[in-house]
């Protein structure tokens, strides 16, 4: 198996973890076209609380293998990736 990296990615958002978690989501979508990026796993910290990471999205195991794409902490049932 291959090492995992992570790439620390700043940015300037409005002053709350939701436009954050915003952004990073839209960021994560972006980029699903690339197998090498976990989408799944994407989270916010604050720049001086790095240690302290607010997961994106909610990326429970589905049937099948796939994972839930929808927003941390929604409402209603989970719904799988489409395409990955």
């Amino acid at each position: 198996m291959s090492a995992r990296w992570v790439a620390h990615l700043p940015f300037t958002a409005a002053a709350d973890l939701p436009a954050a978690q915003h952004f990073a989501g839209t960021l994560a979508r972006s980029l699903s076209f690339l197998s090498e990026v976990d989408v799944g796993e994407t989270a916010v910290s604050a720049e001086d609380a790095q240690g302290v990471r607010h997961r994106v999205f909610c990326d429970l195991p589905l049937d099948g293998g796939r994972r839930c794409v929808r927003r941390v902490e929604h409402d209603g049932d989970c719904a799988p990736w489409r395409c990955r």
